[in-house]
């Protein structure tokens, strides 16, 4: 993607596909390679993933360690990497005051993102989640952020209650609530408990609900979210998590047994060329 116009074509696409009748399906990739992989699997758009980058810069993910110019810079590689819209985790904002969000979003806009989420995780163990009222106040300074940019930007806003220690169904739907009166485009709550509280916050909500594989209890096929309301899937960390532990597993089989069966079934070089970067095939 190189120029406004490119930019405002996919952010436009991004929205369209939140406004259909398909569930959109969001693959997050970590690196430009991964993002390769999934657009050229067919994937329509893609998100980042916090964990997937901390896991890279071999840091913890959850903790506010990677700063706004480390998470930009990187959601900038994935943006240049396909024509594919890109959504970034943007974690809280980078800062819990309302102008910091702001700028956080205009600064997303400008490295070429056509949505973010923002949290409302304090990263404080003392006090985890934000006051509902900032949180608000946040989700609303974001939205006028995002709609100030030259192109369309999908803002998804999420309550963290069920992945921070404090599983309060009531006050993450009032929360959800609210976050959708204040303009956010997208709701997400990671970790809920089951199938009943996520039906019910789907039919709560008039914009889409993000349910994120591989967190929480609920694991369900596609075809089962959608009947329970869910508009739009991201598979979070699971896919890097995923490539993480299948290295370890291989690691430690040359490491304690000497021995290189992960190799089994394993693609080579020259297939992951064409995975990746597949060859153009002559007319003639």
């Amino acid at each position: 993607m190189t120029g406004s116009a490119d930019r405002a074509t996919a952010a436009e696409r991004f929205a369209q596909l939140h406004e259909g009748p398909e569930m959109l399906v969001l693959p997050n990739p970590w690196s430009q390679g991964t993002a390769k992989l999934f657009a050229n699997l067919g994937y329509q758009a893609l998100a980042t993933t916090s964990a997937g980058l901390a896991f890279s810069l071999g840091r913890r993910d959850g903790d506010g360690v990677v700063s706004a110019d480390e998470s930009l810079e990187h959601a900038q590689q994935i943006v240049e990497a396909t024509p594919l819209p890109v959504s970034a985790d943007l974690e809280n904002g980078f800062g819990e005051s309302p102008e910091v969000v702001a700028n956080t979003i205009r600064r997303a806009g400008e490295v070429g993102l056509v949505g973010a989420s923002i949290e409302d995780a304090t990263y404080r163990p003392e006090a985890p989640i934000l006051d509902r009222s900032l949180a608000v106040e946040r989700i609303h300074a974001a939205v006028e952020a995002a709609r100030a940019l030259p192109h369309r930007f999908m803002l998804t806003a999420r309550a963290e209650n069920f992945i921070r220690g404090s599983p309060d169904f009531d006050d993450t739907m009032e929360r959800l609530l609210a976050f959708e009166a204040a303009g956010a485009d997208v709701l997400f709550a990671p970790g809920m408990p089951d199938a009943e509280s996520l039906r019910q916050v789907c039919d709560a909500l008039q914009k889409p609900f993000n349910y994120v594989a591989g967190i929480g209890p609920i694991r369900l096929p596609l075809d089962e979210l959608k009947r329970l309301g869910v508009r739009r899937v991201s598979i979070g960390t699971s896919f890097a998590r995923t490539a993480l532990h299948a290295v370890r597993t291989a690691a430690r089989e040359v490491l304690e047994q000497g021995t290189f069966g992960y190799l089994e079934g394993v693609p080579s070089v020259a297939d992951f060329n064409e995975i990746l970067n597949p060859s153009e095939v002559s007319s003639s």
